[in-house]
Formats: structure tokens, sequence, C-alpha cells
């Protein structure tokens, strides 16, 4: 069954989940609901237990080497690598690099990277890996390493974006989504509408779901995210992903990523304590590495406010200024999500009490737009979404100027802004806003001093 691109232009009497209000809407809206639990801390928010959460985050942190099945071709060996501040699933200074063309009619079409001093091509992506595995031992003559050729004139960074709070954006409705993006459009009179994307849910047959995750949006669940990740950022292959970007120089069978029976919590406790491995008779059901990242993100907090700098007067004033300035039109403070025992995901997943009903401040909506900062890379349906979904590559078009608003959360902790981490303050940050955003960056410009100070403060406490 196939599915296009929705263009977020859907009627207010549509709506089936509660929308806040665009713009002024205040940090709690009365849609009902508890708070979502944030924090630094490195705990568990209740969606899973202390020890099944730090079981979770070894697997997170831990490296991955040949014999793991990591590559041919990567960019990382652990997913904390590129998510890792100011904890395990924050973001990074770290990017990874994409590149494309167009074609004689103007349409995008991913590279044709040589490899293996050309007598091979890796097809079908827009990511150019930044590392691999061989020559080495094994393979001294092999040469895989990926380089831009010449003719890939559309070329980009994209930072590593923060994990933490995740699970309450998976558990937030589809319709809750499109109905923030046909809000948008008519409350700005078609000047701003965000771009609501159904994307493949790999871990369900044949279901879409609204995309989210990644800087195009081009994964709806923290699954698929996982896996997307494993594969095209460490080369590991799964059950969802089970295709390798090549097999020169591969050795472990495929999939790589295989359920496998881990020492229980308890067992990992006892073991540390006693400075011994764990039994083999003391394990857990077995769990494949992607299900635990993404029971991982599932669990983690929501980045906090910095409630110091929040409670001065001039970040409360700046909070004012945000609101008039028309920059929460986008950069949406407060989402709700679904009900506990919602089906999700292609039914797969159920919205547990964890995360139901919970109202969190993410400042950000996790729809598409066009500020005049697209990077002209299209999703690559066939990179992040595997064979069987390539006949959908020509519906992705709408999304080439386009980039998931930034959620800023935890906006303080980033060195580097932006989709491609070019921008190091954020007035510079501000400064780049076009397109759907013009009109927010010229009241920011008009701002007297005062008021432009209050707003920055008020950005460095989130």
């Amino acid at each position: 069954m196939k599915r296009t691109v929705l263009a977020a232009f859907a009627l207010a009497g549509c709506v089936t989940a509660p929308v806040p209000p665009i713009g002024t809407e205040p940090d709690v809206p009365a849609t009902g609901g508890t708070e979502a639990m944030t924090g630094f801390d490195g705990q568990s928010n209740g969606f899973v237990t202390a020890d099944i959460f730090q079981a979770d985050q070894e697997e997170f942190d831990g490296i991955e080497n040949i014999a793991d099945g990591l590559g041919p071709l990567y960019n990382a060996q652990s997913c904390r690598e590129c998510h890792q501040n100011p904890l395990s699933g924050g973001g990074s200074q770290v990017s990874e690099f994409r590149a494309g063309h167009l074609d004689a009619q103007g349409r995008f079409q991913a590279p044709r990277v040589p490899i293996a001093r050309g007598t091979v091509f890796i097809e079908g992506r827009t990511l150019i890996n930044d590392r691999a595995i061989c020559p080495n031992a094994q393979f001294p003559d092999q040469e895989i390493q990926e380089h831009v050729p010449d003719t890939e004139t559309i070329r980009t960074q994209r930072l590593s974006i923060s994990l933490l709070g995740d699970g309450l954006v998976e558990a937030v409705a589809d319709e809750f989504l499109r109905g923030l993006a046909a809000r948008q459009c008519k409350e700005t009179q078609g000047q701003i509408c965000g771009l609501v994307v159904e994307v493949p849910v790999l871990e369900a047959s044949d279901a879409y779901r609204v995309g989210r995750f990644g800087w195009k949006n081009q994964q709806a669940t923290l699954l698929s995210f996982a896996a997307d990740a494993y594969l095209n950022e460490m080369g590991i292959t799964s059950r969802l992903q089970p295709d390798e970007v090549t097999k020169i120089c591969d050795t472990v069978p495929d999939p790589e990523d295989n359920p496998a029976a881990q020492p229980s919590p308890a067992a990992r406790q006892q073991a540390r304590a006693a400075r011994a491995p764990a039994t083999a008779a003391a394990v857990e059901q077995p769990v494949a590495d992607i299900d635990r990242f993404a029971r991982f993100v599932r669990a983690t907090k929501a980045p906090p406010r910095d409630t110091t700098l929040a409670a001065t007067e001039g970040a409360r004033r700046g909070s004012e200024v945000f609101d008039r300035a028309g920059c929460a039109t986008c950069h949406v403070r407060t989402l709700v999500t679904a009900a506990e025992g919602t089906k999700i995901n292609g039914g797969t997943f159920s919205v547990p009490a964890a995360l139901a009903n919970r109202l969190f401040h993410p400042f950000g909506d996790f729809l598409l737009h066009n500020v005049g900062t697209g990077d002209g890379i299209e999703i690559s349906i066939l990179e992040h979404h595997g064979r069987r979904f390539a006949y959908m590559q020509d519906k992705m078009s709408p999304t080439v100027d386009r980039i998931r608003t930034a959620p800023l959360w935890g906006l303080r902790m980033r060195s580097r802004l932006m989709h491609d981490g070019l921008s190091v303050t954020v007035r510079d940050a501000i400064g780049r806003h076009g397109g759907e955003a013009t009109d927010a960056r010229r009241r920011f410009d008009r701002l007297g001093d005062q008021e432009q100070s209050d707003l920055l403060t008020f950005l460095q406490s989130l």
C-alpha cells in the first residue's frame, strides 16, 4: 500500500487530539495531563526499572568492533560517540556528511560513490561515511574509503542531535502533529505551514506514521531510528535493516544484530561487586541491540531548564518577547502525549503509563519547514527504509529544502547550532532564519537592545 507525502493543510475540524494555541500558549496548557520528568541525572523516567535502564545504557555506550559487525563503512563505534553531551543520549559536536546533485531536470539525485579503486559504486544513499574497516590485516589490499565525487555539488554537514526525552516525542499522536501544522497554516494565512511526511514503520508490516526523528523526519519510531543509525552510522545490520551497504571486507553473517541472552541487571551488579563475570544461568530474555537502544531512549528524561537563569527578570521578559516575535509558532512550547494504552507505531507499541498524558516543553513542532537553510538533500528511501520501500523515492522531493524545526530544549548544552553546526551563537542562528521564518527574524532585528538581550537570556535558560 503506497503512501504519499502529506502537506499539512488539514482543516481544524479534522483534529482529534488537543492542540495548544499557536504562538502564545502558556507553559502548561489546560489540556489535562501531567508534567513529564526532566533532568540530567542519568536516571530512568519510570518506563523501565533502574537496573534495566543501566543495562541498556551499557549497550548504548558499548564499543563495536569488526567481530561485532562494525562496517565495512561507518562513522562511529558506539551510539554514545555521537550522543553524549552532557550525558549518554545527549547531542554532540559530531557531524556526518551528505552529498548529491541535481539532474538535467533539476531533480535531486543521490551520489554514485566509487570505492575499491573505482570498481564498485555505492548508490542510493546521501550519506558519505567517514571511516572504513579496511585495509586491515585480513584485507591488506582492499581500498573502500568513500570520497565525495566532484560531480556531487550539493554538500552539507548534519549535526548529531540530542535523543533525551524522545520517548515523549514518539508518544505524541499523529493527529496532534497534523493538527498543529493545520493551525500554523491557518493562523499565519499560509505563511508558515509545517510539512507532515508519512514514512514507513520498519517494525510493522505496511504501516506508515508521521515522521518526527532526524533532520528530515525520515523516521517515525525510535526502533526504526535505532536500526537506521546502527546500519548507516556503524554499519551493523539488523532484522529491520538486513542489507549491508557493501559486502567488501565483510565477514560477519547478516543480520549482525541478533537477539542474545544478556546477563540480567542483578547478575551484572553482583558480578561487578565480586569482580567476576556474570554466570550463564543468570540471564534475561534475549534482546537485540536495536531494541535496547530504543528502550534506553524511551526511558530518558527530557532536558531540564536552567532554573536559576529561568527565574531571572531578564529571562521572564525574554519569554514574553519570544512569543511576541513569533518564535513560538514553530518552536512550540508545549506538546502532550497520547493516552495510556494508545497503540502507535503500526500497532507494535502501546503508550505506557510513564509516557502517557505527559505535558512536555520541547520548543519545537517536529515538522518540516523551509526557513532558508535547507540543505538541498532529499530523504533517501533506500538508505533509511530499505529496498522494499524504494518505490517511495519519488514522493520525497518536497523535503529537499526543508529541515525539521530544531527543538530548543537543552539549547544551553549546545556549542554549535542549526542543522549544519555552522552557527556558534544564538544571535548568528537567528540571523540565518529566512523563508517561512523571515518575518520572525525581522521582528527580532527591530527589537531594542534590551529586548534582544532578554530574549537571548531566555533562550540560554532552555
